[in-house]
């Protein structure tokens, strides 16, 4: 997403509307996505949040994929690997704790709780889930399934 969610009449107010991480991941500027991240994180602290469902992390597959917007990888897996750090240091040192989401092989909207992302290993390994890697190096929080299947099997489940 690009800003908090107002989900109850007593969180209204003002929110920001920041930008798309895609649009921040494409700056490659890390100083800048560890203000990002402080400053949302200040935000939703604000209106009560403890939790932030991000970054999303997945390597844009599909160029029609419905979520790319939110990703912060891109179609580059060293550039989420590269920033994700920031991210989370951003919000978690601001106390709101970081959920990576969605893995993994995350490509797709149509079907997404019955279609089967079809990686090898060493694909997957060296492509997708590198910056989800970065992520727990970095100290995220919390991880976030995707809701397809990879390689056959549902992405949580194996």
């Amino acid at each position: 997403g690009n800003g908090f969610r107002t989900t109850d009449i007593r969180m209204v107010g003002q929110v920001t509307a920041w930008s798309c991480s895609l649009g921040l991941a494409s700056t490659w500027n890390t100083d800048l996505v560890e203000k990002f991240a402080q400053a949302a994180a200040t935000e939703f602290k604000a209106k009560g949040a403890n939790v932030v469902l991000g970054p999303g992390l997945n390597v844009h597959r599909v160029a029609l994929g419905g979520r790319n917007a939110e990703y912060l990888s891109g179609e580059e897996p060293v550039l989420g690997a590269k920033l994700v750090p920031f991210w989370v240091r951003g919000f978690q040192n601001a106390g709101v704790l970081v959920t990576a989401k969605h893995y993994a092989l995350n490509n797709q909207e149509s079907n997404r709780t019955t279609y089967s992302a079809i990686a090898s290993e060493r694909a997957a390994q060296e492509i997708y889930f590198s910056p989800f890697r970065a992520a727990v190096s970095a100290g995220a929080a919390a991880f976030m399934c995707s809701y397809n299947l990879v390689n056959g099997t549902h992405s949580c489940a194996n």
